[in-house]
């Protein structure tokens, strides 16, 4: 919604301030322009970018406009999940949570996990780690260090549609520049014509310049910002799990291990410790009444 409120914030105060000091809003409506520019954004950041990259970008778009799913009671069922399985291992060993990774959905532990249960990434991370972490019998470090490569794999995939936008947003003025220009070659052949209709070829080439520039600082590079954030806001997400993991891995109590995941977070999205206890103990509650 954030998105959304900013462009009509952008909107309000250029559109706002021009017609406050005067201006006719009409001048301003140019659908060939916005051809001209639009089409020739569109045809680069295709040429650009591969097919995949291109469909991202356009599937993330709307998701701008949705509240984030990265909030405070997704991370309190992700840590109270990793608590539960952290302590089946350290009571039963690292084989008693085999069958709950074989088939997460019919689990009585991720079952009562639907916000993670539902993120197919999200439980193939979980999952496939400790599938490592019992085959394996890998070190904190080695395990860390192929997290890290996953991560940043993962990482790059989902800022690709940002840069690719970003790119987008640094093309826009030049392209503004190109629908200014074949607007004053319009106006070199109305010479000699009426002076108000030479007048409204200068206007509509001026305003090829303006909608470049707009476009580009007012809606293209602040929505590769956002997409930005919401990959960095991913970013952390499996950062946290990563470092749980760890931490068990080292030898950490449940307890602790989810400890180091929470503290990793940041503040508008980390539960407090006592939030965090009271949700573990629903959850434990709730599996002995399943139980």
């Amino acid at each position: 919604m954030t998105v959304l409120l900013g462009g009509i914030i952008v909107l309000a105060a250029v559109l706002g301030g021009y017609v406050l000091s005067h201006g006719d809003i009409l001048a301003l409506w140019q659908p060939y322009e916005l051809i001209i520019i639009g089409g020739a954004a569109l045809g680069a950041f295709i040429t650009a970018n591969s097919t995949k990259v291109s469909i991202a970008t356009f599937k993330q778009i709307p998701k701008l406009l949705l509240k984030s799913r990265f909030n405070k009671t997704l991370y309190l069922e992700l840590l109270a999940l990793l608590y539960q399985l952290f302590h089946i291992i350290r009571r039963e060993g690292l084989i008693a949570v085999e069958h709950h990774i074989e088939d997460p959905h019919s689990s009585n532990i991720f079952t009562r996990f639907p916000l993670i249960l539902r993120d197919k990434y999200t439980m193939t991370f979980i999952c496939d780690y400790l599938r490592i972490i019992i085959l394996g019998q890998m070190k904190a470090y080695e395990l860390e260090n192929l997290m890290d490569i996953d991560l940043e794999t993962h990482y790059h995939e989902k800022s690709a549609p940002a840069t690719a936008l970003s790119k987008v947003a640094d093309a826009l003025p030049g392209f503004g520049i190109v629908a200014a220009v074949l607007g004053i070659v319009i106006t070199m052949q109305s010479l000699g014509g009426p002076p108000e209709v030479i007048g409204v070829h200068v206007a509509a080439a001026l305003v090829g310049t303006f909608l470049g520039i707009l476009l580009a600082y007012g809606f293209v590079a602040p929505l590769s910002q956002a997409m930005e954030h919401s990959a960095d806001e991913e970013s952390k997400f499996y950062e946290c799990i990563k470092i749980c993991l760890l931490a068990s891995v080292s030898g950490m109590p449940p307890q602790v291990a989810v400890e180091f995941g929470r503290k990793a977070l940041y503040s508008h999205v980390r539960p407090d410790f006592y939030e965090l206890e009271e949700h573990i103990k629903a959850s434990k509650q709730e599996s002995s009444l399943n139980n």
